[in-house]
């Protein structure tokens, strides 16, 4: 089901490693797009928004949002969401939609299926991308997030305590690293460096994950150039906490907001995540 479509980005700016990750775009038509909605208050169990290295305790409990009884047959309420050409299994969406493809700043919105309808989760939140916008052709080192729609990795990372999340935690450790090197073999991979402080012999785009405090608190990995990895298309594109400006290719939300996007997020329910402007996003 799975196919890429473009992209790439190098990584060391914002906390967004060499701008790029899995390829797993799902699909492309053309449907018009409509967005207002209602924000829904995070849940109380929401992390602390300080982004220090200090780690947070683990949710003891991970209630995910309530969402309003099906709407029958026809009558599903005009949204962001309905708008998607294709959305598949999915029964929870994340859109990351921007004014144009030029600009940095994005508006994060989460939607859960109700029946045949999709209805407002969470947000609509404030977030970055890459410093450059948009493109439908990502490149490694072009320092932008590439469109389309994609799913999510089966693990999450942190250098803090698991905030909570439905999938495997990995707690962040020196020798950690993000590979963003196209030469490669292991490009766009997760990697752990057995003796701790020694830099491998990648290009100097990969990431000492441990080291980033402030952006990785913990953080997702968009399911982008990962099945197959197609190298020079971009690496480590992720789902991360903002540190107040644009990333090298990441989307980044407040800390609050992410921890609260992780603990609502479930693989059963086949999470996607939908990124583009306001012009492109409904033809993904």
């Amino acid at each position: 089901m799975r196919r890429w479509w473009a992209a790439a980005a190098l990584l060391l700016l914002a906390g967004c490693g060499s701008g790029g990750a899995r390829f797993a775009r799902i699909a492309s038509t053309t449907t018009s797009s409509s967005t207002t909605s209602t924000t829904v208050e995070p849940p109380t169990t929401a992390a602390s928004t300080t982004t220090t290295t200090i780690a947070r305790p683990a949710a003891t409990t991970t209630t995910r949002p309530t969402v309003a009884a099906a709407a029958s047959a026809g009558s599903c309420p005009a949204n962001l969401a309905s708008s998607i050409a294709n959305t598949y299994s999915a029964r929870q969406l994340a859109t990351v939609e921007s004014s144009s493809y030029d600009t940095d700043v994005a508006t994060v919105t989460l939607w859960q299926r109700a029946g045949t309808c999709w209805q407002l989760a969470a947000g609509p939140w404030s977030g970055f991308i890459g410093y450059n916008g948009f493109s439908d052709r990502k490149h490694e080192g072009d320092g932008t997030t590439p469109t389309g729609i994609y799913g999510f990795g089966p693990v999450v990372y942190g250098n803090d305590a698991d905030p909570g999340v439905h999938e495997t935690y990995h707690l962040l450790v020196c020798g950690d690293w993000w590979d963003e090197d196209p030469s490669s073999a292991q490009y766009n991979t997760f990697q752990h460096v057995q003796q701790c402080g020694t830099t491998p012999n990648w290009s100097t785009g990969s990431e000492a994950l441990w080291t980033e405090k402030a952006p990785y608190p913990s953080f997702a990995v968009i399911d982008y150039n990962t099945d197959p990895v197609v190298n020079g298309a971009g690496s480590a594109i992720f789902l991360h906490a903002s540190t107040g400006g644009s990333t090298a290719g990441c989307v980044s939300v407040p800390l609050s907001d992410l921890d609260w996007f992780l603990r609502w997020m479930e693989p059963s329910q086949d999470p996607l995540i939908v990124m583009g402007p306001a012009s492109e996003i409904a033809r993904f």
